[in-house]
């Protein structure tokens, strides 16, 4: 079975963006765009990492919105990596796929705690309103 860790997936993306970024050639405009890529792509798992260890359901989604922002904002850079290098247009494919698929996963997580955290509130408004027409 595959070990799933998302931790360590969206390190690994990182990663693979520095490695992509050590391989572009040096110019004024490459230059500019690895500044950026780099960043966002090290905050995609930064942010999942603190939202791990948030105070609160209400700062675990903030955490989460983040990394999905910044998950969001490195399909952009890359896009604009593979239009100033277009030879490398292959390999971007891989990592604007996972960019995509990471960005999902969070959607995904951040979709499935604000469920809960509305199926929660109606319970306990329920359970006040229950409360109430006892006493």
């Amino acid at each position: 079975m595959h070990k799933f860790d998302l931790e360590d997936r969206t390190t690994e993306f990182a990663k693979r963006i520095i490695r992509l970024c050590r391989a572009l050639p040096k110019n004024s405009m490459n230059n500019r765009l690895i500044g950026q890529a780099i960043g966002s792509a090290g905050s995609v798992g930064a942010n999942y990492r603190e939202a791990n260890d948030a105070l609160g359901r209400k700062d675990f989604l903030h955490r989460l919105r983040i990394s999905r922002k910044e998950a969001k904002e490195i399909m952009h850079w890359l896009d604009l990596i593979e239009e100033a290098n277009p030879e490398l247009k292959s390999k971007m494919q891989e990592l604007k796929q996972e960019a995509k698929e990471l960005k999902n996963i969070l959607s995904t997580i951040i979709d499935n705690t604000e469920k809960k955290n509305n199926k929660d509130t109606r319970t306990q408004k329920a359970g006040k309103e229950t409360i109430t027409k006892i006493q």
